[in-house]
């Protein structure tokens, strides 16, 4: 294993009352790590891909989901598919930069999945909403939005709440491993 590697795996840090454990991306990383990194490339490349005006498909006429759009900046379906628009691509962007970067230990994963399990469980629901589909004027989420988003958020339920071991079980692992880590409780 390199030097750095070996680092980055003693690197442990103690987080009232959680244990943060910070490891090398692929090496020991949990499920929840993973999701959140592969969601988090995926949300970042969706966004980044809605600025590319070849990829953005400008409908032929405004559709009347649009009607109620008041952000119309870059408004289009990125790849034909999926309604976008400037403020939607940002949003994307965001929660792709803050999973990545979420990924890095197991709780902030956890944290992450949980918290866009719930709020792209929300999106999906208001998609299907009428009055509240382009959420509020500010960026759709209608047509094959609400399959995306909907898919994400029980992905993130599950990832965030459901998935086994749970921090207070690894916690306890911990404290078993090493008798002076549980200290500051």
């Amino acid at each position: 294993m390199s030097h750095l590697g070996e680092d980055i795996e003693r690197c442990r840090l103690l987080a009232s009352p959680v244990m943060i454990t910070v490891v090398q991306p692929g090496v020991d990383m949990k499920g929840t790590q993973r999701f959140a990194l592969i969601v988090g490339i995926l949300y970042l490349v969706i966004g980044i891909l809605g600025f590319v005006p070849a990829l953005v498909k400008q409908p032929i006429s405004v559709d009347a989901f649009a009607e109620r759009l008041e952000v119309v900046s870059g408004y289009g379906y990125l790849l034909g598919l999926f309604p976008v628009n400037t403020a939607h691509n940002i949003v994307h962007i965001v929660t792709g930069l803050i999973g990545i970067f979420a990924s890095i230990s197991l709780d902030s994963s956890r944290f992450f999945s949980g918290q866009l399990g719930i709020y792209y469980t929300l999106l999906a629901v208001l998609g299907l909403i009428p009055v509240a589909n382009t959420f509020f004027g500010l960026f759709p989420i209608f047509g094959l939005d609400v399959p995306l988003h909907g898919i994400t958020g029980l992905l993130g339920i599950y990832f965030g709440f459901l998935v086994t071991p749970s921090l207070l079980t690894l916690f306890k692992r911990e404290i078993k491993e090493d008798p002076g880590a549980g200290g500051v409780l």
